[in-house]
């Protein structure tokens, strides 16, 4: 069960091709959760390395533009695709059905290619501001920030109702009660990883990144009704953004004292 669940939180977090003979259940997808955090690790840690790599010869302001386009492959792009369904929706729509009816539009509309431009702008500026960090804030942050946004993912699917019958996040939803044990899971990992890079403090941070993913569910919840599976990849690009805005605004005054660790 344990490692369906994991294999499950991969396939669906990542385009990594892992475990393509396994057939998943339900129950599978549902406690998937319980490995969002460890899965938003192994990204970060992608990134530390190509970080490590490519900066050995590149200025930082192509490797933060590496970073962006690998975080993209990595993660299939699906996350970005949520949230500009989301902007599309919320934006271009002035009921919730037409609202829901925008969002399941394949088509693109203006914008989400205004939210997106905006988001991978934003993102690409903080990465080049990550980038210059000093060696061990900078290998801290970009493992950190991964995992912070994969927890937000986890507190829309556990404490909001899923609007759907059907759609890419009705199998996380079959019953509730029996997913707190993934979510505590999910919690541990997220606050272990966030102590041990940042201490304290890196607690701190992960309790207001989770006030922001609570807020956007409420708005979203109010507006709609309940959340949807583009919602919950919205709600990780928001916290990512949101994560990288506070370290690169707090690290530099030590708000944010990483812990001296060798990372590679």
């Amino acid at each position: 069960m344990l490692f369906r669940s994991f294999v499950s939180a991969t396939t669906f977090l990542t385009a990594v091709p892992f475990g393509g003979s396994i057939v998943l259940g339900t129950n599978d997808i549902s406690y998937s959760r319980a490995f969002y955090p460890l899965v938003g690790l192994l990204i970060g840690l992608s990134l530390l390395i190509l970080e490590k790599v490519f900066g050995l010869f590149l200025p930082e302001l192509v490797n933060a533009g590496i970073l962006l386009v690998s975080l993209l492959i990595i993660t299939r792009g699906l996350h970005l695709d949520g949230f500009m369904d989301v902007c599309d929706g919320l934006f271009g729509g002035f009921t919730r059905e037409r609202r829901l009816e925008i969002m399941r539009d394949p088509h693109v509309g203006s914008f989400a290619v205004a939210g997106c431009s905006c988001l991978l702008l934003l993102k690409f500026a903080l990465l080049v501001a990550v980038c210059g960090m000093p060696t061990s804030d900078k290998s801290s942050s970009l493992l950190l920030f991964p995992v912070v946004s994969r927890w937000a993912m986890v507190i829309s699917l556990q404490c909001f109702p899923y609007i759907r019958r059907e759609g890419l996040g009705s199998a996380f939803h079959v019953d509730k009660t029996k997913t707190w044990m993934a979510t505590a899971f999910a919690f541990a990992t997220a606050t272990i990883v966030s102590m041990i890079l940042f201490g304290w403090l890196g607690s701190m941070l992960l309790i207001v990144m989770s006030c922001v993913a609570l807020l956007i569910g409420w708005y979203v919840t109010r507006v709609l009704g309940g959340l949807t599976g583009d919602v919950y990849g919205a709600t990780n690009e928001i916290v990512e953004v949101t994560c990288l805005i506070s370290l690169v605004a707090l690290v530099p005054f030590e708000f944010f004292k990483s812990l001296e660790m060798v990372v590679l």
